[in-house]
């Protein structure tokens, strides 16, 4: 099958609505009947400000990159970044076209 890869980038300690920023991004995905998601905290990582983010032994979790992908329909995804936007919510995303399947028996 044919749809979409979409990939937020956000950062750990980012909220909205009371809520980390991913898992709010994973429920409202969910709810647009978007069959899977993940998130991903990195060890490192800059965005388009040029500030290097990295966890430190000694300093205090939370700044550190957190990717969210989907695979999706091209509908599904539209719809996603329609409530991106409707919030207000400023992330750098990627739209990625993409093959996807199950492998074996099913």
């Amino acid at each position: 099958m044919n749809g979409l890869h979409l990939r937020l980038y956000t950062y750990e300690n980012r909220k909205h609505h009371g809520l980390p920023l991913y898992e709010w991004l994973l429920d409202r995905a969910q709810k647009l009947g978007i069959h899977g998601g993940s998130a991903f905290k990195a060890m490192a990582g800059y965005g388009r400000h040029g500030k290097l983010h990295e966890q430190h032994f000694f300093e205090l979790a939370g700044e550190e990159p957190v990717l969210v992908e989907f695979i999706a329909s091209e509908e599904q995804a539209a719809l996603l970044l329609e409530l991106l936007a409707a919030e207000e919510l400023n992330l750098f995303y990627a739209r990625l076209p993409t093959e996807f399947g199950v492998s074996g028996r099913t």
